[in-house]
């Protein structure tokens, strides 16, 4: 009997018969690392444990724990699901099933939609096949042979894909039972090996994401190695549910989006309102300290304005309509800039005015397809905190790193505590599709790197991800449940200052263009007050709460005093209000918990004799009585620290 050589990485080495699959040669040479093996690596390939051996090799195997195998192992899954659709369904017709980032979906075409009691037997029919065990087999085929199956087999879309993807002659096939797909593979052995799945939900998809394309029906589940995984994700998901900006606000009398209106576009209801202002305030006073100026720049421009900056051309799908005015046409802004150059462009500007900072809330418009809009994160209408400055070469660093600060001043004081940043830049390898020199791109790259090195900020260095007109710093904040949020931007433009000929007077008396930075804290104010909300599950710190404090009189005969309490917290610059309802005391407690009030102030005679008041916090509970200065005193402190440590109600 001919025999080969295997090793085993980490293992160990010895002859089995040729013929012998990985799998096999793993389970004698390397017991213990078969016993958690998914997928092998000979030879730089990643292969199936089943695929037999014809010569010597070296083996490494690998297991859910290698960050190259989940996407595998997702996939894998993918199969089970469509092998348990077609058994359940037989006549429907299959697409594509990729992993994603928490699971897999797979397409299928079928006369009648997905029910959620669908949903329930297509699990409960995948758990069937897992406990199964069903091998993934993978067997070759000429190209024709598998066109065959698929057209006697009634699939038009794996035709379509046999013909465009299939290369070689010989294509590969994988079978789950009765499923067949052509695939290229690798796959976890068989199906018992997948175990944590759920299938999750059910939306509509065009074939290849093309609207012209025929309509699928796209499952998704999620999936993770381990049953603890699986279970810490829909933990979160749940966590994520019920701080869902779209529920909480509306609830909580912060925002609504009005069919009347259109989608997209949000109202600020007072309390919500009210937070804006707050967090405005605090931003405006941050930029003017910081050396910036304020400016106003109008919401409708010529459109040949868009047509000088470049927008018209390639951001015109994200513009709404020009109108006529008077024979010209004018443009809703969907950007701030050009506002921002042509307040620097209406004079020219010395060195010595250099760097010139121009800040500004402005709203713009963009046009969004409706399927797409995601309550406050993805609107039609929005505020930007834009800035812009304006500098020199030598003041690129200074300004760069001044940014950084104050990105990392806005999280800390918002209650964020973890973030990442990421530097995208060009591909060298392809110079012709970015504006400005290769020397201007090295010096504002070398900027960028040179001031997150300096302040021993570690960063993801995103290689051809930066856009056309230069290089750029993401800041992306960590939520209070785990979730990264993009945020700040620091970016190059080396396209504008161009386009509209921007100049200044040096010191050598000669004309330069200037350099151009783009900087944006929040991104927008209504997509920070989304993900505020989500943060903080709607219950806000004391100085951004829309009430601070609600007086909740046990009585009647109590009322003059709460009254007294509520005007004494507004003389003192608090936020207050008082709860004159004829209403249980316990109602009201649980009306004032569930608006999450950050502190409720409990008073009756006893209290309104002793100058009192019986304090109750929407997580801490019962805090006891205390003296109505000291309480103030207190609070007045608090609101003023903008201390925003984690206190979050239960829901």
């Amino acid at each position: 009997m001919d025999t080969i050589r295997v090793t085993i990485e980490g293992g160990s080495s010895g002859e089995v018969p040729k013929g012998t699959s990985v799998g096999e040669a793993a389970a004698r040479l390397a017991p213990e690392l078969a016993r958690e093996a998914l997928i092998a690596r000979s030879n730089g390939d990643l292969i199936d444990l089943n695929r037999p051996l014809e010569s010597d090799a070296k083996i490494a195997l690998l297991t859910a724990r290698d960050a190259e195998v989940l996407p595998i192992f997702r996939h894998s899954a993918a199969h089970l699901m469509a092998a348990a659709v077609m058994e359940l369904f037989p006549d429907v017709k299959l697409g594509v099933g990729p992993p994603i980032d928490t699971g897999f979906f797979y397409e299928f075409q079928r006369e009648t939609p997905f029910t959620p009691a669908d949903l329930e037997q297509i699990e409960a029919k995948m758990r069937e096949l897992s406990e199964a065990d069903l091998p993934n087999v993978r067997r070759l085929v000429p190209k024709e042979e598998a066109l065959r199956l698929y057209r006697e087999s009634g699939q038009p879309f794996k035709c379509e894909l046999v013909e465009e993807k299939a290369r070689e002659p010989i294509v590969s096939l994988y079978s789950t039972g009765k499923f067949v797909d052509f695939c290229r593979g690798p796959h976890v052995p068989s199906t018992g090996r997948i175990r944590a799945f759920k299938v999750m939900s059910v939306a509509g998809a065009y074939w290849k994401g093309e609207e012209s394309q025929p309509q699928m029906q796209r499952v998704y589940a999620a999936c993770f190695p381990t049953q603890a995984e699986l279970d810490e994700y829909l933990h979160l998901l749940e966590e994520a549910r019920r701080r869902d900006h779209r529920k909480l606000g509306p609830e909580l009398g912060l925002f609504t989006i009005e069919e009347d209106a259109g989608p997209g576009l949000i109202f600020w209801h007072p309390k919500g309102g009210l937070v804006r202002k707050l967090m405005e305030d605090w931003l405006r006073d941050e930029l003017l300290r910081r050396g910036y100026d304020l400016v106003f720049t109008p919401h409708v421009m010529r459109l040949h304005l868009w047509e000088t900056s470049g927008h018209a051309n390639f951001y015109r799908e994200n513009m709404f309509a020009p109108m006529e005015v008077e024979d010209a046409p004018y443009q809703l802004k969907p950007m701030n800039c050009p506002g921002h150059i042509l307040i620097y462009r209406s004079r020219l500007r010395s060195y010595r005015e250099l760097p010139m900072r121009l800040a500004e809330l402005g709203t713009v418009y963009r046009y969004e397809r409706s399927g797409v809009l995601h309550g406050l994160l993805r609107v039609r209408g929005f505020t930007q905190d834009d800035a812009h400055i304006f500098c020199t070469p030598g003041q690129i660093e200074s300004e760069v790193e001044a940014c950084v600060d104050f990105a990392k001043a806005t999280l800390a004081t918002f209650g964020f505590e973890k973030f990442k940043i990421e530097l995208s830049v060009r591909d060298p390898a392809h110079p012709e599709n970015y504006a400005g020199t290769v020397e201007d791109w090295e010096r504002a790259e070398n900027a960028l790197v040179s001031t997150l090195q300096r302040l021993g900020l570690p960063f993801a260095r995103m290689e051809g991800e930066a856009v056309f007109y230069g290089p750029k710093i993401d800041v992306k904040l960590i939520d209070a449940i785990g979730r990264p949020w993009q945020l700040t931007t620091v970016q190059f433009d080396f396209n504008l200052p161009q386009r509209f000929g921007l100049e200044y007077v040096g010191e050598d008396g000669a004309r330069h263009q200037p350099l151009m930075v783009h900087r944006a804290l929040w991104g927008s104010v209504e997509r920070f007050f989304g993900i505020l909300i989500e943060h903080y599950a709607g219950a806000f710190p004391l100085w951004l709460a829309p009430v601070q404090a609600r007086v909740i009189p046990v009585s009647a005969k109590a009322l003059d005093y709460a009254r007294q309490v509520r005007d004494r917290l507004r003389a003192a610059g608090l936020r207050g209000e008082l709860d004159e309802r004829d209403e249980r005391l316990q109602a009201k407690i649980r009306d004032a918990q569930l608006e999450k009030v950050p502190y409720m102030l409990v008073v009756g005679p006893k209290e309104a004799q002793s100058g009192s008041v019986a304090v109750r916090h929407r997580v801490r509970g019962d805090l006891g009585p205390q003296p109505l200065d000291t309480l103030i005193s207190d609070l007045a402190r608090e609101s003023a620290e903008r201390r925003s440590g984690q206190e979050t109600p239960e829901a």
